[in-house]
């Protein structure tokens, strides 16, 4: 059995960064994620003021400004291509009532804002996205106060960036989410001393003067490691131990939907990194068969979805996703960009509104990927090629960089 190490959770980098810096005095993240995305967080906390030292390339010291310490920038904030730190630094401006525009990518300029900008909105905040709904958007100083809210589609992103005003403000924010999406932003609120708790399905945090972090280690990225599951299940690898992945209940729904297939996985050494559940992933080939895929379980494996289509093309039967009309406004649409590719590299797959049905066979897959840029589509599909007797390529390999850039040395490596 072949033990692999992997990158630090991209979610939980993102809201480490930005809490560490409002808190008060130096505080040591361990296993950050170097990635594009976790860099464009750091990049807009440098330009509000905020020390971050990098002592290698999985760690850095930020020295925290407090909850009243950022200070406005007199450039454009650049969120590059990531969705988390557009939406999570608008809410964390607002809160601070801090003049601002965030900028991104023609990629992230496209993607959805006004989900975040109108319950921002609702709180009092000065914020106006693009005339399409998406970058660059502006925000103006203006006090917030108190708000309930009721999500209609279910965002951990929104959810974290009103948690943030909510902090910043110094006010009482309930967020009521019908469906319970990941919950990183309130377990390390709590782990920082902020009241956060549930009342009936909706998350609620209460007013604080300060927040306190002296050093956190971030876990693997459970998404991450998604990818190298089904490389082992399919049999392009060796069984894998993974070490140290993050198994929050929130973000387990691809490892349990992979189990519902006949996926042999089990975890291992299980303990917790402060507030976050982590353990060894054992995986082992398996044979798998197609499932129907909806409902509640989306929220938890909307990441994953790309790979588990993938896996579905060499599984047994047929495999149904509804309810996942949310890829269609992600780095790409990832809805269709997974049935065309399919389609190219010779499987059977059919779209839907929300989704897709794939068609699993064991005959050899050839052909050329169209990624549009998008990092998971790229490794999804650079799994499909890792396999024997398959013989695919991608039109931009490099485009993993922004969540994962040694993606392909850690699959070739375990091949």
């Amino acid at each position: 059995m072949r033990s692999v190490g992997l990158p630090g959770d991209k979610s939980i980098s993102h809201r480490a960064l930005i809490l560490a810096a409002v808190t008060e005095g130096r505080a040591r993240i361990r296993g950050v994620l170097s990635s594009a995305d976790v860099a464009s967080t750091a990049g807009v906390l440098s330009a509000l003021g905020v020390a971050l030292l990098p002592l290698d390339p999985a760690e850095m010291v930020v020295t925290g400004v407090g909850l009243r310490g950022l200070r406005a920038s007199p450039t454009d904030l650049d969120c590059g291509n990531s969705g988390t730190s557009a939406r999570l630094m608008a809410g964390l401006l607002a809160g601070a009532g801090l003049p601002a525009r965030l900028i991104g990518d023609a990629s992230l300029s496209a993607r959805p804002m006004r989900r975040v900008a109108e319950p921002l909105r609702a709180m009092g905040a000065d914020i106006t996205p693009s005339a399409s709904g998406g970058l660059p958007m502006t925000l103006g100083a203006r006090r917030l106060h108190e708000l309930v809210w009721r999500t209609e589609v279910p965002s951990a992103q929104v959810k974290s960036a009103l948690l943030l005003a909510g902090l910043m403000a110094g006010v009482r924010v309930a967020v009521d989410e019908p469906i319970a999406t990941r919950d990183h932003t309130e377990r390390m609120l709590r782990a920082a001393g902020v009241d956060v708790h549930r009342d009936g399905t909706a998350i609620v945090l209460e007013p604080t003067d300060r927040i306190a972090i002296d050093a956190l280690d971030v876990p693997g990225d459970c998404s991450s490691a998604a990818f190298l599951l089904g490389l082992a299940l399919l049999g392009g690898s060796p069984p894998l131990a993974l070490q140290d992945v993050g198994v929050n209940p929130g973000r387990i729904g691809a490892i349990e939907v992979l189990r519902r297939m006949g996926a042999s996985i089990r975890f291992e050494s299980e303990r917790s990194f402060g507030e976050e559940p982590v353990a060894t992933i054992v995986v082992e080939p398996s044979a798998l068969r197609g499932i129907t895929i909806g409902g509640a379980m989306i929220p938890a494996l909307i990441d994953e979805l790309p790979l588990l289509a993938c896996v579905a093309a060499r599984a047994e039967g047929e495999t149904v996703v509804t309810g996942a009309g949310e890829l269609r406004v992600k780095e790409s649409d990832r809805i269709r960009a997974v049935v065309e590719n399919l389609r190219a590299v010779g499987a059977e797959a059919e779209e839907l509104p929300d989704g897709f049905v794939v068609r699993g066979s064991d005959r050899p897959l050839r052909g050329m990927v169209r990624t549009h840029g998008d990092h998971r589509i790229a490794m999804a599909f650079g799994v499909l090629g890792a396999l024997k007797g398959n013989a695919i390529t991608l039109d931009d390999p490099s485009c993993v960089a922004v969540s994962w850039p040694t993606f392909w040395d850690v699959l070739r490596d375990a091949t």
